[in-house]
């Protein structure tokens, strides 16, 4: 059987990329879904973007919007200044970018990589896939703010707080958990609340380990359960502070 893994967010961590890539042993049988955030963070978003260019010519890959794509790309199309987004992982990427690191015609090639991105997910197996979150009860489809989709917190506060004898059947049971057998996010990481692993609660499954800060990368198989996790991120760029940023 052919593995589907879900990748967590990178945030310019090529080096724990290809790290946790080779320890889940990635074949060209798997399917990869990738969450988002592959920028801002750690100095190598440029090279994530090119090493995920690369692999989606070999490899079945699905990748998803996080919101630190819509900021990059937010810079690199007007050039205007967000001293909130530089102070939490776009100075990285604001070097990362500069001209003087790569070529016009390959920010342009990585733009439209950008621009393809898609906000979520379903297979067939009615599984979602999202970076964030959503805060519709009627479901990810009829969201109205599509920005939720990759900035949300409140589906994991939710799953995280809410009452695990509530059965599905009682009106206060949650209706945004209703629409699908499993949820699959990231953007909010576990390691805030002391986890190191993808966590789960009731049916969502997080995969943010922390890699913009003192985690990891995860890959996890949807099925097993089993998952893989790269060295702590800023063991890999010692000199460096990731977003780990007084």
């Amino acid at each position: 059987m052919n593995r589907t893994l879900v990748i967590g967010d990178v945030h310019g961590g090529y080096k724990a990329l290809l790290q946790v890539m080779d320890r889940a042993k990635v074949t060209t049988e798997d399917n990869l879904i990738f969450l988002g955030d592959y920028v801002d963070g750690w100095s190598e978003s440029e090279k994530v973007v090119d090493y995920l260019l690369q692999l989606r010519l070999t490899h079945k890959c699905i990748f998803l919007r996080g919101n630190h794509e819509t900021l990059l790309v937010k810079w690199l199309l007007t050039g205007i200044e967000n001293k909130i987004w530089e102070s939490n992982g776009g100075n990285a990427s604001m070097k990362s970018y500069s001209l003087e690191n790569i070529t016009q015609e390959k920010c342009d090639e990585h733009l439209a990589f950008f621009d393809e991105l898609l906000d979520y997910h379903i297979d067939q197996d009615n599984r979602l896939f999202v970076h964030a979150g959503f805060t519709n009860p009627r479901g990810v489809k009829t969201e109205f703010f599509k920005e939720y989709l990759y900035w949300d917190r409140t589906l994991w506060e939710m799953v995280m707080a809410m009452d695990s004898s509530i059965s599905k059947e009682d009106p206060r049971y949650p209706k945004r958990l209703l629409h699908h057998n499993e949820i699959f996010i990231g953007h909010t990481p576990v390691t805030n609340f002391g986890f190191k692993f993808p966590t789960n609660y009731a049916n969502v499954w997080n995969i943010d380990t922390g890699a913009a800060f003192m985690g990891c990368i995860s890959i996890l198989d949807i099925h097993t359960k089993q998952f893989w996790q790269s060295d702590s991120v800023a063991s890999l760029y010692p000199n460096e502070e990731g977003r780990n940023h007084k």
